[in-house]
């Protein structure tokens, strides 16, 4: 009878580290890698310091203004190194403290708002720029700290419904604050105008140069990000970070180990809207004015799916999600380049679910056959059901695979936009060999609907597209491009 008990010498010297889990302590070797060259290439990049990725990426996003002259590109690139910047603020809040925080845009404004008040003709105060934004981040970790005080014993639901209260409340004295005690403090809905720029090392950072954005305040924008990516890389290593981490796990086994979870809560508000109002400042210098529409519910969305996209927790997925996100819905605004990332999307959702299969090839095939069936069977019956308008290049090759009429019906769009979400819908609910059947004419019924109903509206399709993206993702990696892989109960 032979014994199946493993020897001693076969049995690991080391064993998990106390207070760590048996499974946590195994999973790196239980964490499937490719395997090939593409496994030794991906196991290379991992080994890469992170601070070698972050010199290679400023450097090659510091040679845009050299490859491109147009100042509306220039003005794209600065405005998503800001999403950068405050997608990794409310990281911070989010992805590590796990709060659920609602009124991060808040912090956002109130640093734009104070930095007006500070260097603006609005009281007469003109205060040096490297006097005015220490002041301002202080002021709003001061703000962060306040508003964690009452909510410190809250969770969940609780805080979500405090900080959006707090978000409204700041909405609301910024619009009405015209009159408040008899006094013009915040400009009502007109604003504080005539902002001061940066004042940098005896020089005055123009926002236009030539009639063009100002390189300047880009490479200041990239200064901004290195400093708070930096300084947040190393708190997030140190003995708080890993606290803030063990509050998002288990508040109460946190405090059962003895950590003040009420100062780590009020410490993850403080960072989080210093880091908002630290890019607040670099908001209000660039634009020379600040408006109380700016900082409305749509941009708190639009920060939280880049977090979510990229992978809350993680820094560079933070990071990504913003630069994914940002130029994304400026190239969703027209509707060339909308139709093209459309359809790049949807084959890359294709490659993502079936990859290289014979399935991704039945499934494709098939949507291209029934795509050109029902366009010829649409021609037959009524020439102007296919009689839309055919563009050129990439439009007018999509216009004769899909059906785009002329003249749209008045019940054609709420009818095929409802009838493609029930479709769905459904596709979530069979599975088989009727999942795929039903998948084909449900992609062909999303292409007719981004043609004749989406490209029609384009603003609000960009936050449709973002939303179906972001939904895609969930379902296929709820962890995020780069998150962080969490034990779950399924």
């Amino acid at each position: 009878m032979s014994d199946s008990t493993p020897h001693s010498s076969e049995v690991p010297a080391t064993g998990p580290a106390v207070g760590q889990d048996e499974w946590v302590a195994r999973h790196a070797d239980r964490r499937i890698m490719r395997g090939g060259r593409l496994g030794e290439v991906e196991d290379r990049l991992r080994r890469v310091p992170w601070w070698v990725w972050l010199t290679v990426f400023v450097a090659l996003f510091s040679l845009l203004p050299v490859v491109e002259s147009s100042g509306y590109v220039r003005r794209v690139a600065f405005d998503t190194v800001l999403y950068m910047m405050l997608a990794l603020g409310l990281n911070v809040v989010v992805g590590w403290g796990g709060l659920l925080d609602l009124g991060f845009v808040a912090f956002y404004g109130i640093g734009a708002y104070t930095y007006a008040m500070l260097d603006s003709d609005k009281f007469g105060v003109h205060l040096p720029t490297l006097v005015a934004v220490p002041l301002v981040v202080a002021i709003g970790a001061i703000v962060g700290f306040l508003l964690g005080l009452p909510s410190r014993r809250l969770t969940g639901d609780y805080l979500a419904i405090v900080t959006l209260f707090f978000l409204q409340l700041f909405q609301t004295l910024m619009t009405n604050g015209d009159n408040a005690f008899g006094h013009n403090l915040t400009g009502g809905p007109n604003g504080i105008l005539r902002i001061d720029p940066f004042h940098l090392f005896g020089r005055e950072l123009a926002v236009q140069h030539e009639g063009l954005f100002a390189v300047a305040y880009l490479y200041v924008a990239l200064a901004f990000f290195v400093v708070v990516y930096v300084a947040l890389r190393f708190v997030n290593l140190s003995r708080t970070g890993r606290a803030w981490r063990a509050l998002r796990e288990d508040p109460l086994a946190a405090e059962a180990m003895g950590m003040p979870v009420h100062l780590l809560k009020l410490m993850s508000f403080s960072f989080g809207a210093a880091v908002a109002a630290f890019t607040g400042t670099l908001f209000g210098a660039l634009n020379g004015s600040v408006f109380p529409l700016t900082f409305y519910f749509v941009l708190l969305i639009t920060v939280y799916t880049m977090v979510i996209l990229g992978g809350s927790g993680s820094q560079p997925g933070v990071v990504a999600g913003a630069l994914i996100v940002a130029p994304l819905l400026e190239l969703l605004r027209e509707p060339e380049k909308s139709l093209a990332i459309f359809y790049v999307a949807l084959a890359g959702g294709l490659m993502l679910a079936f990859r290289f299969s014979r399935t991704l090839a039945i499934v494709a095939g098939s949507t291209l056959a029934f795509g050109f069936a029902a366009h010829a069977l649409a021609e037959a019956i009524n020439p102007a059901w296919v009689a839309g308008e055919h563009g050129n290049g990439f439009s007018g090759l999509v216009s004769h695979w899909v059906i785009v009429p002329s003249e749209l019906a008045t019940w054609i769009p709420p009818v095929s936009y409802i009838g493609l979400i029930g479709v769905a819908l459904l596709l979530t609910m069979v599975h088989g060999t009727l999942r795929l059947v039903l998948l084909v004419p449900t992609l062909y019924l999303a292409a007719f609907v981004w043609q004749n109903v989406m490209l029609a509206k384009p603003e609000p399709a960009r936050f449709i597209v973002l939303g179906v993206i972001l939904i895609a993702l969930m379902i296929l990696r709820p962890n995020g491009l780069l998150g962080e892989r969490r034990v779950e109960i399924v």
